[in-house]
C-alpha cells in the first residue's frame, strides 16, 4: 500500500482519488502528529465488508470446508451435460 503524507493528498486530492478508484489500491494517508487513515473505492470497501461477513459466518465456513473437501475427494456433486449447459449458457 502505498502512503503519502496528508498535505501531499490534499495538494494532489482528484490524482490520488482517481488512481484509488481506477487501480482498486487503497492509500494510507498519514498525518504529521502520526495518525494514519486509508482511502479506499466504495466497491473496494463493499467487498472487504461482505468477505468479513463471510469470514465471520461460522456457517458459510464450514459451508465452504465441506464443498472443499468433497472436491478434493472427488466425492462431490457432478451436474449432468443438460445442467452444465444451462450454467453456461451454451
Amino acid at each position: 500500500m502505498d502512503t503519502v503524507s496528508v498535505n501531499q493528498f490534499r495538494d494532489k486530492l482528484k490524482t490520488f482519488v482517481e488512481q484509488v478508484v481506477t487501480n482498486h489500491t487503497p492509500l494510507k494517508v498519514t498525518r504529521r502528529a502520526g495518525e494514519a487513515f486509508v482511502i479506499m473505492s466504495a466497491d473496494d470497501w463493499e467487498r472487504e465488508q461482505e468477505t468479513l461477513y463471510v469470514l465471520q459466518n461460522s456457517s458459510l465456513m464450514k459451508q465452504i470446508a465441506d464443498s472443499l473437501a468433497t472436491h478434493n475427494s472427488k466425492t462431490g456433486y457432478t451436474p449432468t451435460s443438460e445442467e452444465l449447459n444451462e450454467i453456461t449458457g451454451i
